[in-house]
């Protein structure tokens, strides 16, 4: 990472029109596969691996881990501590890898469990805006990491501010669905 400072106004590299696209394949890459996951007809084996029905529960300590982190690295810039601040937002990206690796490994092999409870309007309310706000916030997180990477804070910056906050969203929400879920998977 470049060494930073707050003020600073001039990108230490070159953006690359490569990483750019490669952020954008790799969005399209993880819809295409949470749609095709989501579809009936997707094959998943007759019974999956025993170790896997922990996963949801690891799923929801991750995303409370990364939201934790992203808190703690929110104060660690308000105290003007870059360094801490760059550390942190790496430890989330690195906790939202293996989440994504443990929720595509989950949802592969079992099958989609139904919520069976009587707040079904909250918690389906609950589940739409995290789906649909942990696709829209992906490319963004991604972005605002890259230019931060690159050292063009000011651009950083530009997408922190609105990607941020649906990024703890979406951070807090996974749990709670998980807990809401969690009396119904088998």
């Amino acid at each position: 990472m470049a060494n930073q400072t707050l003020d600073s106004k001039t990108p230490k590299f070159k953006e690359h029109k490569g990483i750019k696209i490669g952020i954008w394949a790799f969005t399209a890459i993880v819809f295409i596969l949470v749609t095709l996951m989501g579809w009936k007809g997707f094959p998943r084996p007759e019974t999956p691996p025993s170790f896997t029905k922990a996963l949801p529960a690891l799923n929801a300590l991750l995303n409370i881990s990364v939201f934790i982190t992203l808190i703690s690295s929110l104060i660690m810039i308000k105290k003007k501590k870059v360094t801490l601040h760059m550390r942190l937002n790496t430890f989330a990206m690195i906790l939202s890898v293996f989440f994504l690796l443990s929720y595509v490994l989950y949802h592969i092999t079992n099958q989609e469990t139904s919520y069976g409870g009587e707040m079904k309007v909250l918690y389906y309310a609950i589940l739409s805006s995290h789906i649909i706000l942990s696709g829209a916030s992906l490319p963004f997180i991604l972005f605002s990491y890259y230019k931060a990477f690159i050292g063009n804070i000011e651009g950083h910056k530009k997408i922190v501010k609105w990607a941020y906050p649906v990024w703890l969203y979406v951070a807090i929400t996974g749990p709670i669905v998980y807990y809401m879920l969690s009396p119904y998977y088998q």
